[in-house]
């Protein structure tokens, strides 16, 4: 997917969200081991790649997911972070957001020269459960960044974060179900609870997909398919957007660039019912879809 950059695979699990990682699942299933963590090649410099043109592969203005397949701020990986930095502070015309289950690590692992935050890059943390809500969220709103969201996936038990909302950091929350290799239930109930608390902030709110054990009016729904599971999140009519985030994106004179020059997502006919496409960087022309019509 063009909207993921990762420097490096692999991870150790910290966390009850962790127990059924796709990562690990995909990992097994190609014959794997998701414990081993090692720098990508082809990869790793992914942000800073040039196209046969001379131009930069991500436009300005796109939205890039790093380290889905690990955790930015894993230990094993401080050796590489330094370098991923500095890609980051070059493309200070792309956003990007990071997600951790390790914000304890956070402060001793930013630049020298952070300062209070980098207009480009979009800081999360993933609350499954209210315990770990309690633990990550009060550890994100002291940390240095100009960018805050929270992430309940897998969203695993009920979740509040009400008491974190009032003085306006958090700009964005997800929550999704559980899938692949686990079977951990979500409660729309809890979905419900959570939009409403970020909808009473203006909060932009998305609910990506069910997950597999999907509860709805105490009825039990089996969705293995996980497109079947983005498209009933979107059905929902969960999705909010709240206010919008405020980016301020650089062009490399350090002068701020003008939304005429930002890249704008499009989509294809088969987003418009994707839960996820109200945070979607939009499609990247794979040309997948035209190859499934051709079969």
């Amino acid at each position: 997917m063009h909207d993921i950059w990762n420097p490096w695979h692999g991870c150790v699990k910290c966390s009850e969200g962790c127990q059924h990682c796709y990562m690990f699942f995909l990992d097994r299933i190609r014959d794997r081991n998701g414990t081993d963590i090692y720098k990508t090649k082809s990869g790793f410099t992914y942000p800073i790649q040039k196209n046969k043109s001379g131009d930069y592969k991500i436009q300005s203005g796109e939205l890039i997911r790093v380290c889905m397949s690990s955790d930015f701020f894993l230990e094993e990986a401080d050796e590489w972070r330094n370098e991923t930095w500095e890609f980051m502070r070059e493309r200070s015309d792309v956003k990007f957001f990071l997600l951790t289950k390790r914000p304890q690590r956070v402060k001793d692992c930013l630049p020298t020269d952070w300062g209070d935050g980098w207009e480009n890059v979009f800081f999360n943390v993933t609350c499954e459960n209210q315990y770990r809500a309690d633990e990550r969220i009060p550890i994100l709103l002291d940390l240095p960044f100009k960018h805050k969201g929270i992430m309940c996936a897998p969203f695993i038990g009920a979740v509040s974060i009400e008491k974190y909302l009032g003085d306006g950091q958090i700009e964005q929350v997800i929550c999704g179900g559980e899938n692949y290799d686990g079977t951990r239930p979500c409660n729309f109930e809890w979905v419900k609870n959570l939009r409403a608390e970020c909808v009473a902030h203006d909060i932009t709110f998305c609910f990506i997909e069910t997950g597999t054990v999907f509860i709805k009016d105490g009825k039990r729904y089996y969705l293995p398919n996980k497109q079947i599971q983005s498209e009933m999140a979107y059905k929902s009519g969960m999705n909010y957007a709240g206010k919008p985030i405020k980016w301020k994106l650089m062009d490399h004179f350090g002068m701020e660039m003008h939304q005429e020059h930002l890249y704008v997502p499009h989509y294809r006919k088969n987003c418009e019912h994707c839960g996820s496409k109200l945070i979607c960087n939009g499609c990247s022309d794979c040309g997948r879809c035209e190859k499934q019509k051709r079969l």
